[in-house]
């Protein structure tokens, strides 16, 4: 497990984490939804 993701199951935030190249494909203030359970993000 990441720190990120430890952190966010214990604040009960959605995380998905090793989603690639994502830091290139989602922009500043763009909004996403994300699906833990699936272990996805989606780009709205």
């Amino acid at each position: 497990m990441t720190h990120g993701a430890v952190i966010e199951c214990e604040y009960g935030l959605p995380a998905v984490v090793g989603v690639e190249h994502a830091t290139k494909m989602i922009r500043d203030e763009q909004r996403i939804r994300v699906n833990r359970t699936e272990g996805y993000i989606e780009i709205l």
